[in-house]
C-alpha cells in the first residue's frame, strides 16, 4: 500500500507540473497586458500626510534640509560624462581585479577567474545634495547624499574542476552619505594632495546574484545574511571615524613640518688657507640645511687664526632626515669688499642615528661636484659633533585638541607640569585675517612678538582679508608655561605722514598651547571692530 501511494504520488506530481507549466505558458502568451496609465502629478501641497510619509525617502537631501545645496549641474555633467567614466572604472576594476584573482588560482580547485562581462549599464549615480563645511583647517570637507540604481551586466566564470561557473550580479542598488575631505590644499594643480573618504552611516547595498542562471539571493534567510555581512565589512573599514586615503599628489608637493632638532657644535678648524696679507685668516662658519629657506646659522668670527676653535652649541630644525644634509661653509671675514669662502662640505642627516651623538672630521672642498680638480687642493679640516633629537610622538595631544572640524577647545589636561617639561619647538602659523580696515591706508601684515624676539609677514597691498600662510618656529629649553604671545596686525604705506597704523592685536595665552598640544583658531583682534587673524599654533616635545 505503501509503495502504490508513492508511486500515485509522483504520477500525480508530474501531471500537476505538466498542466501547471501548460497554463503558466497560456496565460503568458494570450493574455493582454494592461494598460499603462499615466502618473498623475500633482504639487506636494495637495498631497496628504500619508502620501508624504511614503514619499519623504525619495525626496532631495536639498528639500529636506536647507544646509544641502542642489547640484544639478554636477548630476547633468555625470550623465554626459557617464559613457566614458564607466569604461574608465571597468578598466580600473579589471586591473585591480587581476592580481586578486590571481591569488586564488590554484587553490580549491580553482584553474582561472576572469570577467566574462564588465558594464556598469546606461545609468549614472545621482547626487542628491550636497553639504560643504567651512573649517579652520587647510581643507575642504563635503558630504553629498550619493545613490545609484544602476543596471550593470557583470558577469564572473570561475573554472572549477574543468567546470565552467557563471556567477551575475544584477538589480545593484547603492545609496551611501560618504564624508568626502581634500586636504592638506596646497598651490599646485589640483590644489590638494589626497583625498580622504569615511562614511558617516552604514550604507545600503541592494543586488541580486545568479549562479548558473539561477538567482540564489531567493534562498530563505541568504538575502539578509549577505546584507547584514556587506554593511559589518564596509562599515567596519570605513564608518567614521575610520578613513580611506587616496594619495592624489606627491609627498614632496606638501609642505612638510620639523620632525626633529639636529644639535650641532661646531668645535674647531685644522690647517686653513691663508687669505689675508700678513698670511692668516679671520674665518667663521655658517650653517644651513639643505631644502631650507630659513636664514643661516653663524659663528663667532676668530680674528688671525688658521686653527680656530669655536666649540659653539646651534640648534637646527630638521623636516626630512632622509634627504636634508648640513651644510657647513667656511669664510674668512674682511672689513672691506667680499668674504673670501674657504671651503665647505656636506653631511647627509641619514648617516645619524637618532639619539647619538657622533663627531666628525671633514676635509673640506671647493664645491660639491666631485669633478671639479679644485676640490683636490688642501683646505683644511673641520671637527663639528652632530646629534639628530626626533620629536615625541604628540599623537594622545592631537587627538584631544580638535574636534575634527577646526574648532579647538581650550582646557588643561591632567598631565602634570614635570611630565610637559623639556625641550621643544613652538611653532607659529598665521594663516591670515579677516575685516581687518585702517583709516587711512590698507596694507596689512603681521607683526609677531616672542620674548623679545619680533618676527613679520609679508605685507598684503589693498586687502581686508590678507592671506599669509607663513609658519615660525622658536626653539626653546623649556615649555612656555607662562608666556604670552603678542600678535599684531599693522598698515604700512608710503607717505611721510602716519605711515604705520595698528589695525588690531591679540594676546595669545601659551599654557593652553602647551597642555593641548595644539590650537588652531579665529581670534578677535582688540582695538578693531570686525577683524579677526586665524592662528594656528603647536607645541611639540623633543
Amino acid at each position: 500500500m505503501g509503495v502504490l501511494s508513492t508511486f500515485l504520488g509522483f504520477i500525480g506530481f508530474g501531471i500537476g507540473s505538466l498542466v501547471g507549466l501548460l497554463v503558466g505558458f497560456y496565460l503568458f502568451i494570450y493574455s493582454e497586458p494592461e494598460e499603462v496609465k499615466d502618473p498623475i502629478i500633482r504639487p506636494l501641497h495637495e498631497l496628504d500626510s500619508s502620501t508624504l510619509q511614503g514619499l519623504l525617502p525619495e525626496i532631495p537631501m536639498w528639500v529636506k534640509f536647507s544646509d544641502y545645496e542642489r547640484v544639478d549641474w554636477l548630476n547633468k555633467f555625470l550623465v554626459d560624462m557617464w559613457p566614458y567614466l564607466h569604461k574608465a572604472i571597468c578598466s580600473t576594476i579589471r586591473s585591480m581585479a587581476k592580481p586578486i584573482f590571481a591569488e586564488y588560482i590554484g587553490k580549491y580547485h580553482i584553474e582561472d577567474i576572469e570577467f566574462d562581462k564588465l558594464s556598469l549599464g546606461n545609468l549614472p549615480p545621482i547626487i542628491y545634495g550636497l553639504k560643504v563645511y567651512e573649517t579652520n583647517e587647510n581643507e575642504l570637507v563635503m558630504e553629498p547624499a550619493f545613490r545609484w540604481a544602476g543596471n550593470p551586466n557583470i558577469v564572473l566564470v570561475l573554472k572549477l574542476l574543468s567546470l565552467r561557473i557563471t556567477v551575475q550580479l544584477v538589480d545593484l542598488q547603492v545609496f551611501v552619505a560618504p564624508r568626502v575631505t581634500l586636504k592638506p590644499l596646497v598651490p599646485t594643480f589640483p590644489c590638494f594632495a589626497s583625498i580622504v573618504v569615511s562614511l558617516l552611516e552604514k550604507p545600503h547595498v541592494d543586488f541580486g546574484i545568479k549562479v548558473l542562471g539561477g538567482d540564489i539571493m531567493a534562498i530563505p534567510g541568504l538575502y539578509w545574511f549577505v546584507q547584514e555581512t556587506i554593511k559589518k565589512q564596509v562599515a567596519g573599514l570605513y564608518l567614521w571615524p575610520q578613513t580611506l586615503e587616496i594619495p592624489v599628489l606627491d609627498a614632496s608637493t606638501v609642505a612638510k613640518k620639523p620632525v626633529g632638532i639636529l644639535h650641532v657644535k661646531v668645535i674647531r678648524a685644522l690647517k686653513l688657507l691663508k687669505m689675508d696679507i700678513l698670511g692668516s685668516s679671520d674665518p667663521y662658519v655658517k650653517l644651513t640645511l639643505t631644502e631650507d629657506r630659513l636664514p643661516a646659522k653663524q659663528t663667532s668670527i676668530k680674528m688671525n687664526k688658521l686653527n680656530p676653535e669655536w666649540n659653539e652649541k646651534f640648534k637646527l630644525l630638521v623636516k626630512d632626515p632622509q634627504t636634508q644634509a648640513l651644510e657647513l661653509q667656511l669664510y674668512d671675514w674682511d672689513k672691506v669688499g667680499r668674504h673670501d669662502k674657504l671651503g665647505m662640505q656636506l653631511v647627509p642627516l641619514k648617516v645619524l642615528t637618532p639619539g647619538v651623538t657622533k663627531e666628525f672630521v671633514l676635509d673640506l672642498v671647493k664645491n660639491t661636484n666631485i669633478n671639479d680638480p679644485q676640490n683636490k687642493k688642501h683646505r683644511g679640516q673641520i671637527v663639528v659633533e652632530l646629534a639628530f633629537v626626533p620629536f615625541k610622538s604628540e599623537s594622545s595631544k592631537l587627538n584631544g585638541s580638535s574636534n575634527g572640524f577646526g574648532k579647538s577647545e581650550s582646557g588643561r589636561s591632567s598631565e602634570s607640569d614635570e611630565s610637559l617639561s623639556g625641550a621643544g619647538v613652538l611653532s607659529v602659523l598665521i594663516q591670515g585675517a579677516e575685516d581687518v580696515e585702517g583709516e587711512h591706508h590698507n596694507n596689512p601684515f603681521a607683526l609677531l612678538c616672542f620674548r623679545g624676539e619680533e618676527k613679520k609677514t609679508k605685507i598684503i597691498k589693498k586687502s581686508r582679508n590678507p592671506l599669509w600662510n607663513e609658519d615660525f618656529q622658536f626653539m626653546l629649553d623649556e615649555p612656555p608655561l607662562n608666556d604670552k604671545i603678542l600678535i599684531e596686525v599693522k598698515s604700512k604705506s608710503r607717505a611721510l605722514i602716519r605711515a604705520k597704523e595698528s589695525l588690531g592685536y591679540v594676546e595669545i595665552n601659551l599654557a593652553d598651547v602647551v597642555h593641548n598640544g595644539r590650537i588652531n583658531h579665529k581670534y578677535h583682534l582688540i582695538d578693531s571692530q570686525n577683524g579677526r587673524i586665524h592662528v594656528e599654533l603647536s607645541w611639540t616635545k623633543a
